[in-house]
């Protein structure tokens, strides 16, 4: 912790939202040093995600596309 906090650790709690997060689930995810060079911030990473999710998308489409032209030309 930065020495610029001041955390009293005897009021601290064990397991505090260990319950929460097993019932709601979490996402958490630690990104390697070098992702977090590309990436500064959480907002970057989310639009490169999506970016992402959305190229692959398109991708999936475009190939059922292609294979269902060439089972129609076949067959």
């Amino acid at each position: 912790m930065r020495p610029g906090y001041d955390f009293d650790y005897s009021k601290g709690a064990c397991g505090k939202y260990y319950k929460r997060v097993l019932e709601e689930g979490s996402s958490v995810a630690v990104p390697r040093p070098d992702v977090t060079r590309a990436f500064r911030t959480s907002a970057a990473v989310n639009e490169a995600l999506r970016s992402l999710l959305a190229v692959s998308e398109a991708t999936r489409r475009v190939a059922i596309l292609l294979l269902l032209a060439r089972k129609n030309n076949v067959g």
